[in-house]
């Protein structure tokens, strides 16, 4: 009888005999307890993933590994280690990597799915903190926040700190205005997150993204205090381009998903400054017979502005509702 089971085509990615395998499967390739997966994006951490790797496998059943087009040994030590390997051929970005995890993570149905750096920065005995809500049914998203106390706000770098809580204000603004730390990459999803989301942006972008689209989905998001280590200076993201990016992502996201907020808006104030500006060239005229030349132009500029905002602002609203409707 097991052996006609084994046999039997797969109805799932996974085959039978792997099924078995993976801990959490009985012999007849049921599940006995939530599947976890760990989904590490990887680029060139040759030096550190290793460590990643063997503290991540003590708390889940199956760790991923995208390797982004390494030029170095990353995608052999994770291979070599036992992790699910998913190889870029050439480094496609933070946002990209992200995409293939959480493809990998849909297609072995995960119950759960812990996402964590390759640089040591994130402590892979936090896991368990981080998959008790999901399993709790207390959120769809749960985050890994270095703000929530004192003992890991002060292990971040001031500048670090700084940026990080700009960024963070910019992205609560248009999505979870509770959260502490939209630029945590230490995050535990849901099986409803992975199937409502999908990153699109290829670079540092995708995690301020992620929260955008999830508020947009209705989902429920919570943090949980970690502690960063940032010692070896692991991380290696120009701070100042992480910044710039994050916030261009974010103004891309909002001005195709709330046309009629982000251009609208601007639109009608623009409109508004003009007919204030029109009033002080009628009355300008009306006494003096002569057109105030400087006033005029801001005038006349603060119209044509206007006007091609809010029709711009009605034309991207109208398409986007058409490609919804046919979605």
């Amino acid at each position: 009888m097991l052996g006609m089971i084994l046999n039997r085509p797969p109805t799932t990615v996974l085959d039978y005999e792997t099924r078995i395998r993976h801990k959490g499967y009985s012999m007849l390739g049921f599940r006995t307890k939530p599947y976890v997966v760990a989904c590490i994006p990887a680029y060139n951490e040759e030096k550190r993933i290793a460590r990643v790797i063997l503290l991540a496998q003590k708390h889940v059943n199956k760790v991923i590994v995208c390797d982004d087009g390494s030029t170095d040994l990353t995608g052999k030590i994770a291979k070599r280690l036992g992790a699910e390997t998913i190889v870029h051929k050439r480094n496609l970005g933070y946002g990209a990597s992200l995409r293939s995890l959480f493809n990998r993570a849909r297609e072995m149905d995960a119950d759960v799915m812990v996402t964590l750096d390759a640089d040591g920065q994130h402590n892979p005995e936090d896991i368990p903190k981080l998959v008790k809500p999901i399993l709790d049914g207390e959120a769809d998203i749960v985050i890994g926040s270095r703000f929530l106390d004192s003992k890991s706000e002060n292990n971040v770098p001031d500048y670090r700190r700084n940026g990080i809580k700009l960024i963070t204000n910019v992205t609560k603004a248009v999505s979870f205005n509770h959260i502490t730390d939209a630029q945590s990459g230490y995050r535990s999803y849901s099986k409803k997150a992975l199937s409502l989301i999908e990153p699109a942006e290829y670079g540092m972008g995708a995690s301020a993204e992620i929260l955008l689209k999830a508020k947009e989905q209705s989902l429920s998001a919570v943090e949980v205090p970690v502690v960063m280590n940032y010692d070896e200076d692991s991380n290696s993201h120009n701070p100042i381009l992480h910044g710039i990016g994050v916030i261009l992502s974010t103004v891309k996201y909002l001005s195709i998903r709330k046309p009629l907020f982000f251009y609208g808006l601007p639109g009608s104030l623009a409109i508004t400054i003009a007919m204030a500006f029109w009033v002080w060239v009628l009355q300008v005229f009306t006494l003096t017979r002569e057109l105030p030349i400087g006033v005029t132009l801001v005038a006349v500029f603060m119209t044509v502005a206007g006007l091609v905002l809010l029709t711009t602002s009605v034309l991207l609203w109208v398409l986007i509702s058409v490609f919804r409707e046919k979605a």
